[in-house]
């Protein structure tokens, strides 16, 4: 079966992207270190990691196609079909489920019409939206949660979830819960490669946000206000290993 190709790779992925990926390489010892944060570069450029993504990332790594394809297939994060403006992932995993992640993964898809990774409206469009299941987004003291382009929006129902996807779709970027501004996909997925603004004020701008909880720090609070600490672990010797 043979692979389809749209545009030519270099239409696609200009002098800068390339400058940026030569940027990546720069930062680790060894090349093909690099090939996670450039498929996240690949997606900033296309909104997914197409066949010419691959191409590219493999040229510039000195990789073969399966070698990139085998990471790609392999990582939830890197989408094999366009995906839309924003990215929604509702947590479905047990806790969340329980506590109505399901009921929220329904509403949405019952709204938007689609299904686990399709898109609602014109893929990369503004206000198209990927809805997805998510596996644990380790935010369980928080639950049900749900993401937008990875960033937080915590104890979620069904209708707070449905608002904000109608919000989303309207053009508007509601403030996470926790973590940085609400940016599009795209935006997300060059942060993601590791590129922000040179400008201290703009990089700030785009970065920060609150990063705690109140109920992920009470256990914390609760053991500083009655004194309590762990225990202190002495050192142990490890056992011998038989010689071989």
């Amino acid at each position: 079966m043979t692979t389809q190709r749209t545009e030519p790779q270099a239409q696609i992925f200009d002098a800068e992207i390339v400058a940026k990926a030569q940027n990546l390489i720069n930062r680790y010892p060894q090349s093909r270190s690099a090939l996670l944060p450039m498929l996240h570069l690949v997606q900033s450029v296309q909104g997914h990691v197409s066949q010419e993504g691959i191409d590219f990332c493999a040229q510039q790594l000195g990789l073969s196609e399966a070698e990139v394809s085998a990471v790609v297939t392999f990582y939830t994060m890197y989408k094999r079909r366009p995906c839309g403006e924003h990215l929604v992932s509702v947590c479905t995993n047990t806790l969340c489920a329980a506590l109505g992640g399901d009921a929220i993964y329904k509403q949405l898809g019952e709204h938007l019409g689609v299904g686990h990774e399709e898109v609602a409206g014109e893929p990369g469009a503004p206000g198209s939206i990927m809805l997805e299941h998510a596996e644990c987004l380790a935010a369980c003291d928080l639950g049900p949660v749900l993401q937008v382009n990875y960033e937080y929006y915590d104890n979620q129902t069904p209708e707070s979830a449905l608002e904000l996807v109608q919000a989303l779709q309207r053009g508007e970027k509601p403030a996470p819960s926790r973590g940085a501004p609400l940016t599009d996909f795209k935006g997300a997925e060059l942060q993601l490669a590791g590129f922000f603004p040179e400008d201290e004020e703009t990089y700030r701008s785009h970065v920060d946000g609150p990063s705690q909880a109140v109920e992920t720090l009470r256990g914390a609070r609760m053991a500083a206000d009655r004194g309590w600490t762990a225990p202190v672990m002495e050192d142990v010797p490890l056992p011998e290993v038989e010689k071989k």
